[in-house]
This record gives structure tokens, C-alpha cells and sequence, in this order.
């Protein structure tokens, strides 16, 4: 009975080691997809990070704490301000964005640094 009860305790102990192990910064580390920044559009590759990661809390329909990133001229202020890659990078001293949400990709973060230093163009 008593190596029963080791082995279901070891088992749980393994699974937990497992499970808690595995997050999303683990994942990050183990990305196996290149990620081109190369040439990085507006609407072809940061529309689509900002409407699947904000839109459900700073669209026009929505504007949590006053700001939409809906359209290119609102999510602009953001990136003028330096707010949006701030919060998005989860910056020091920037509240972490997408809130209670895990964080960005190191892809998509990476995408919105490239689109932002070359100028944030409208293309």
C-alpha cells in the first residue's frame, strides 16, 4: 500500500512539474518560425495584430479607458506617444497589453517594432 501511495505522489508531483513548467515565455524561447520583418505593411501585417489583440477592448464600439485603435489615424496617437509599443513589449512602467491576456508574440512584437521604426507608414 505504501509504494502505491509513493508512486500516485510521485506521479502528481512529475505532472505538476510538467504542467507549471510550460508557459508562455517557455514558448516564446521555442518558436520555430521565422519571423520576417522584412517590409512590414499596415494593413497586411500589424491591421491584423491589432484587430485580433485589441479590437475587443479599443474599438470605436469599445473604447476601454477612452482609446480606440480602431483605423489607422487612432492607433497612430498610440504609436506617436510611444503608449502602444510600450504597453504591448510589456515595458516598464506601461500597463501590459492585451489585458489579462498573454502577451504578444516575440513575432508580432517584433513586426510592430520594425512597422513603427520605419516611420509607421499607412500602406
Amino acid at each position: 500500500m505504501k509504494f502505491k501511495l509513493f508512486y500516485v505522489w510521485l506521479t502528481v508531483f512529475v505532472l505538476a512539474g510538467v504542467f507549471f513548467s510550460c508557459s508562455k515565455a517557455s514558448e516564446d524561447e521555442f518558436e520555430t518560425a521565422p519571423c520576417n520583418t522584412d517590409n512590414i505593411k499596415y494593413v497586411a501585417d500589424i491591421l491584423p495584430i491589432v484587430t485580433t489583440n485589441c479590437y475587443a477592448c479599443h474599438s470605436d464600439g469599445t473604447e476601454t479607458n477612452g482609446i480606440s485603435l480602431e483605423g489607422y489615424q487612432k492607433l497612430k496617437i498610440q504609436v506617436d506617444n510611444g503608449k502602444f509599443l510600450g504597453v504591448v513589449s510589456h515595458a516598464a512602467g506601461y500597463t501590459p497589453m492585451p489585458y489579462s491576456a498573454p502577451k504578444l508574440s516575440n513575432c508580432d512584437i517584433n513586426k510592430i517594432k520594425a512597422w513603427i521604426e520605419a516611420g509607421a507608414p499607412d500602406n
